[in-house]
């Protein structure tokens, strides 16, 4: 199998060793002129790097489409966050290796993050107490418009209450060909729908955050079989901080914004 796992990264940070599998991204390479980070960019060939401080990791997943020839398996993974095998300590030197990542793709076409669950929230109140609701909204009326046949998976999706998140996959090309041509035709077309000019740096990521939900729909519209794998973060993980963000933005404590 020749496989390809890009690592999402905007800075030089430690990456596997001993594998020719994972293959790091500088996105937003067009604006970043550190010209030390030896890593492959994403302003290379057909290429959407200008816009990575809204389309995030997906600039690393367009370059891939446009651009990654001669290989059976594309996959994404970011520079901190990473599948691991089994529940080894979170360090990089315990990474998904090759042998384990081949065994599993005998088996499935697709591997997937071990799904994140909110309990007490839907996917949709969620994303809409941690983010501007517009943007969900349009994307629902542009499936609507260009993919119906995938509305009702839509709605399947944002009324569940666990999602594989933060695009992280390893999948066979052909699939994945078949999804980014899916994907960033709703995303061009929600994007031509919304304002993002006065959002706070954060809330620009907005396309990255809708896709992070839209990989579900997909799989399940389509049927597709999928192994779910152990992920983590290495490195110090601020939970603290992140609880007190997300409980701000639940309580409508944001920085006024334009919607």
């Amino acid at each position: 199998m020749n496989i390809k796992i890009l690592v999402a990264a905007h800075k030089q940070a430690p990456m596997p060793k001993n594998t020719k599998i994972y293959l790091p991204v500088l996105v937003g390479a067009k604006k970043n002129w550190n010209k030390n980070i030896n890593y492959q960019r994403d302003d290379e060939g057909t290429n959407i790097s200008g816009k990575n401080s809204s389309y995030s990791e997906l600039t690393a997943i367009y370059w891939a489409w446009k651009n990654l020839k001669n290989v059976d398996y594309v996959g994404l993974v970011h520079y901190r966050r990473f599948f691991f095998n089994g529940f080894k300590k979170r360090k990089i030197e315990n990474v998904l290796d090759d042998q384990k990542i081949q065994s599993i793709l005998k088996q499935s076409k697709v591997i997937l993050p071990k799904k994140r669950k909110y309990y007490i929230e839907t996917n949709y109140s969620h994303y809409i107490h941690a983010h501007h609701k517009k943007p969900l909204t349009e994307t629902r009326n542009v499936i609507s418009s260009i993919y119906p046949e995938y509305l009702s998976y839509f709605d399947q999706v944002m009324s569940k209450r666990s999602a594989h998140m933060f695009n992280m996959f390893i999948m066979k090309k052909e699939l994945f060909d078949k999804y980014c041509q899916w994907l960033f035709k709703i995303l061009e077309d929600v994007e031509d729908k919304i304002d993002i000019t006065n959002y706070s740096i954060q809330e620009k990521r907005v396309f990255g955050y809708i896709s992070e939900l839209l990989l579900d729909v997909w799989v399940l519209a389509n049927n597709i079989k999928y192994k779910e794998v152990s992920w983590g973060i290495t490195g110090k993980n601020n939970r603290v901080k992140k609880m007190y963000y997300f409980m701000k933005r639940k309580y409508g404590m944001r920085t006024k914004t334009h919607f």
